[in-house]
């Protein structure tokens, strides 16, 4: 009995524990642990309950007033300021959105998007999104119902399942003006819309970049340069190898009135045939491949001039072939070669 009692006190501790877990994961719900609006007084769960600079809360296309039925398009986009100024910090994000239920939100199925619990009328994200970025658009109502005020919350999670001091939150209110209520003699595109945000100063006005990105950046950049002259080097020396043994074959062959074996014209041609035909397409292959602006990258390294280097010599390799198929062809038979 005691060893059931155990098992049992220790299932509901766990279930307890992932009961935040699960229900973060699919979005915040409406009212934190002291029954008010998540939205509105902020989360309780996350960081002991208290906000934090770290976590960055942005939102653009806002417009200064609005217009009846007028639709607008958000971007939201929340992320931890460390991650963003090159360090090691949360890579996973989530957001509640709220206009007090005036307007309408509708948004692509692609952006994970979903109404709110308890409050259909507010946005909310429908899993945890690693880059914290959506897009949505709101509709003005279709009259004038005075200034709207909207409400954002944000927070950017370690993806660990846990509600813990590790995951940080931030929030703030903003409010579109009614129409006609502001007038300006400047051109309308200063009053169109406008980017809201809080966060660290340095990452959303500076945003340096950390020593150990700079470093890494400049590492990348020096691995690059070595291998792209490193590639460079080599193919080029071991193509004047290939073409200075060709020529003093050619040379010894001439001194010393040597040449290629005699090839029966009936296999003679049907070989210089096929290697034409593919020193021709491999030519033009690459004749278009230089003229393209398409380049060939991987694991962020251009490949295109080396396939395209590549494809030449094949072409050249094949119509040396022809030549030497031509000089075979071309010679004399000796006894042996008509026996």
């Amino acid at each position: 009995m005691l060893a059931i009692k155990r098992i049992s006190i220790c299932s509901i501790i766990i279930l307890m524990l992932a009961i935040p877990a699960f229900g973060l994961s699919s979005g915040p719900g409406h009212l934190n642990s002291n029954n008010e609006l998540t939205v509105e007084y902020g989360c309780t769960c996350h960081n002991n309950g208290a906000t934090s600079d770290r976590a960055v809360v942005m939102i653009t296309g806002v417009p200064v007033m609005y217009e009846p039925s007028l639709s607008y398009e958000f971007t939201i986009y929340v992320a931890d300021s460390l991650t963003l100024s090159g360090g090691e910090g949360n890579v996973k994000a989530g957001f509640l959105l709220s206009s007090g239920a005036l307007g309408d939100f509708t948004w692509d199925e692609d952006q994970d998007l979903r109404d709110a619990d308890g409050r259909p009328d507010d946005v909310s994200h429908s899993d945890t999104d690693d880059d914290g970025i959506w897009i949505l658009t709101w509709t003005a109502p279709e009259e004038d119902v005075g200034n709207i005020q909207f409400w954002l919350a944000g927070n950017s999670v370690d993806g660990g399942g846990l509600p813990d001091e590790m995951d940080y939150w931030n929030y703030f209110s903003f409010i579109i003006n009614a129409p006609g209520t502001i007038t300006t003699t400047e051109q309308s595109s200063t009053l169109d819309t406008r980017t809201i945000s809080v966060g660290e100063d340095d990452t959303l006005f500076v945003l340096d970049e950390s020593p150990e990105q700079l470093e890494r950046e400049r590492q990348d950049e020096l691995s690059i340069t070595i291998f792209r002259q490193g590639n460079l080097f080599y193919w080029t020396t071991l193509l004047a190898l290939i073409v200075g043994a060709i020529v003093q074959k050619e040379i010894l062959e001439r001194r010393y009135d040597d040449g290629p074996e005699f090839l029966a014209s009936e296999l003679a041609y049907p070989q210089g045939i096929r290697q034409g035909i593919v020193s021709l397409v491999t030519f033009f292959i690459a004749i278009n491949w230089a003229s393209s602006d398409t380049t060939m990258v991987f694991q962020k390294v251009d490949f295109s001039s080396f396939i395209i280097g590549i494809t030449f010599t094949i072409s050249a390799w094949f119509a040396y072939s022809v030549y030497r198929t031509i000089l075979a062809a071309r010679k004399e038979p000796e006894v042996q070669d008509l026996m």
